[in-house]
Parts: C-alpha cells; sequence; structure tokens
C-alpha cells in the first residue's frame, strides 16, 4: 500500500507541475479573443476561489464585476485588486434572493450593457473532514444548485453577440458524477435517465434533489441510493453538473454569433474557508482551469466537466 500512495503522490506532484508549467505560458495573441471591453461576472468572488478567478481574468486585461453577498467585503476584495491595476468593479449579489439578482441584472444592463462571461463560484458546504452531515441539506442544494440555475437563467438573457461565442462557467466538483466510484446513484432507472439527453429535463433533475431533500427530512436518505461521502454536496453538484449538460444541449441551437457555451470544473480540494482550511490546493491553482475555460479559444467546447484542465467522464 505504501508504495501505490507514493506513486499517487508522486503523480500529483507531476501533474500540479505541469499545471504551473502551463500557467506560466502567455495565452496566444492570435487566440485572444476578448479585450478590456469583454465583461466577466464572478458570484462569491470576495475571497477564495472566487477572488482568484476574478483576479486572473482581470490580470488577462478583461473587465471583471466582482460580486459578494456582503456590500462591504465585495468592496474591500475589490480595492485590492484595483490597487493592483486591475479593472475590477463590484456590486452586491446574493444568488438566492430574487431580489438582489433582479437588481444586479438591471444594474449590469444599465452600466455595462451586457455580459460575456459567467463564472458562477457561490457555493457552500458544511461538511467537513470524515463529517458527514444532513443538518444543512436543504441550504447546501438551494445555494450550489438553485442559486446557480437563478444566475445561469438571469444572465442569459443578457449574453451579448459575439462571433467567439458567450461563456458560462460553474465551479462543481468531481463528487457530482453520475457514475463516480465514491459518488455513484445506485438507482439504475433514475441514472440511465439522467444520463440520457432524450429524458434529461430539469424537472427530473428538480424532483431528484426534491426526493433527496424528502428522504432527508424522512431520515431514510441512507438507504435511498445516494453517495455515502459527502452526500448532500455530492448531490447539489451533481444537479449542477446535470443542469450545465442540459443546458448546454438546449442552447446549441443558437445561430451563430449569439452562441453560448457552457461547462463545469471540479478545482479540487481547495485550501479556503469552505474546507476549514484543510485542502492541499491553493486557491490560485484551482482558479486556473475555470479561467482556462472562460478564455478557452476552442468554441466547440460544451456541456463537458474538467478537472486540472483534463475532460473527466461524467
Amino acid at each position: 500500500m505504501t508504495g501505490k500512495k507514493e506513486k499517487s503522490i508522486e503523480k500529483t506532484e507531476k501533474r500540479l507541475q505541469e499545471i504551473s508549467l502551463l500557467r506560466t505560458i502567455p495565452y496566444s495573441d492570435h487566440q485572444r479573443w476578448w479585450s478590456a471591453e469583454t465583461i466577466a461576472v464572478v458570484t462569491g468572488a470576495n475571497r477564495g476561489i472566487g477572488f482568484d478567478i476574478a483576479r486572473q481574468l482581470a490580470g488577462h486585461g478583461l473587465t471583471v464585476i466582482l460580486t459578494s453577498r456582503d456590500t462591504g467585503v465585495g468592496i474591500e476584495a475589490a480595492k485590492v485588486l484595483q490597487e493592483g491595476g486591475l479593472n475590477v468593479d463590484v456590486h452586491q449579489l446574493d444568488i438566492l434572493d430574487d431580489e438582489s439578482v433582479s437588481e444586479f441584472t438591471k444594474w449590469i444592463k444599465e452600466k455595462y450593457g451586457g455580459v460575456d462571461i459567467l463564472i458562477n463560484n457561490a457555493g457552500v458546504n458544511y461538511n467537513l473532514g470524515s463529517g458527514n452531515s444532513m443538518e444543512f441539506s436543504k441550504q447546501m442544494i438551494e445555494t450550489n444548485y438553485y442559486g446557480t440555475k437563478n444566475m445561469v437563467k438571469a444572465m442569459i438573457p443578457l449574453m451579448r453577440p459575439s462571433a467567439t461565442g458567450a461563456r458560462i462557467v460553474n465551479v462543481s466538483s468531481r463528487l457530482g458524477k453520475l457514475n463516480g466510484r465514491r459518488s455513484r446513484i445506485e438507482d439504475e432507472a433514475l441514472r440511465e435517465k439522467l444520463s440520457n439527453l432524450e429524458t434529461l429535463s430539469e424537472e427530473l433533475i428538480d424532483n431528484m434533489v426534491s426526493t433527496f431533500l424528502q428522504q432527508v427530512e424522512d431520515n431514510t436518505w441512507q438507504s435511498g441510493g445516494w453517495p455515502q461521502k459527502f452526500t448532500d454536496y455530492a448531490v447539489s453538484k451533481l444537479a449542477v453538473n446535470l443542469y450545465s449538460v442540459l443546458m448546454a444541449n438546449q442552447l446549441a441551437d443558437r445561430p451563430e454569433g449569439r452562441k453560448i457555451y457552457i461547462n463545469c470544473y471540479c478545482p479540487g480540494w481547495v485550501r479556503t474557508a469552505m474546507t476549514g482550511w484543510s485542502g492541499n490546493v491553493s486557491a490560485e491553482h484551482a482558479a486556473d482551469t475555470g479561467v482556462w475555460l472562460a478564455l478557452l479559444p476552442n468554441k466547440e467546447v460544451t456541456g463537458k466537466l474538467f478537472a486540472e484542465r483534463r475532460e473527466l467522464k461524467l
């Protein structure tokens, strides 16, 4: 076992070195489709991964809208980036508050005329360490899934026409894989419906999370065939991943010049407040794949799940 563990660590370290090297290579000028006029919205960007995504996007020359549920905290975070010479604006946004989302939508339309990139980073995780409490399952599902969905629906009408297409990146998790080793949905009939574009629907995803929450309330979730580790988080991120696949399929019919590409990615176990600072990946490194997906010149990549710039099978 020791030898396998050492090989695994060695493989991980080698991949981290590869990613670090990639991050030092500037994006090629001939592939650069964005400019200072490109507007990128990052939710939950006052700290952690979201802050680093905002910093890196602004560092590439985009105009970034840093959003935060707490106005004062958001302003202070934006000041840090602005003092570094980056083009960053800031606005209050609570992705679970319809009035807040509506106000933000109105503000950004009036001030910028629209959006080119949306990074759905805002999310929560109340399960740390080896615990698997269901105490905050409802909040987890509401924030991670419904909050993300709220922003996608609010921003799509504002996404500006572009020859290269608008981009949506949802920060998610490999724990939300439909057939993952640690997050497999045991209900074969449900798994088949969720994996088939002919039967996948928003209603089906909503029903899945509703069934889970009902079983949590009834204290029967352990026999419901749900993932047995980080269960509520895994279910919330599975819903995000499936919704991204669904939206990618629905948006595929948009005409050229009005295309919108949507993908998700797993940042890993990151050293942030969300993990109780127990992660093994820096926020800077964790932000990389999200920024890469947002700026990807290849317009055909959509409806996929990535980790460390590599596609994962959902």
